[in-house]
């Protein structure tokens, strides 16, 4: 027979499990895409799991009420590592982008990297950044999930 403080101390540790289960659910499902008075960038994917090889769509949005400049075709957006090294940036001109308010760009990823080899399994964080009218740099990053 077990004793009654071990019986307590499991029922509470799979109650606090489920609970902390649940609550890490809601996170992850959370949308991604808000839309603010001010200056704000969104980053959407169509989910944050993918399997290998799977592309990737990613919708750039400007989800505030000013206008958001680029510096160039590829409005500021790279994927990269966790340990910050880049392994994708899109092909870019060097022409000034601009993003009015609602507008959003979309861009397929196939999991490449930028020299042409397939990424691995893991986390990637995907980061776009510009600059509103007023010269305030606007940054927005998401990460997701690769696995086999």
């Amino acid at each position: 027979m077990l004793a009654k403080s071990l019986v307590i101390f499991i029922s509470v540790g799979v109650i606090a499990g489920f609970s902390f289960g649940f609550y890490l659910l809601e996170i992850k499902s959370t949308n991604q895409l808000v839309y603010v008075d001010g200056s704000s960038l969104s980053l959407v994917t169509e989910k944050s799991d993918f399997k290998r090889g799977e592309e990737i769509k990613i919708t750039l949005i400007n989800s505030g009420t000013n206008p958001l400049t680029f510096s160039d075709t590829s409005y500021g957006l790279k994927i990269s590592g966790l340990f910050g090294i880049v392994m994708y940036s899109p092909p870019a001109s060097p022409v000034i982008s601009t993003l009015n308010p609602g507008e959003k760009i979309e861009f397929v990823w196939n999991q490449m990297k930028n020299d042409s080899l397939p990424v691995i399994e893991g986390l990637y964080k995907i980061n776009a950044d510009g600059t509103d009218s007023f010269g305030i740099k606007v940054e927005k990053s998401i990460t997701v999930n690769i696995w086999k």
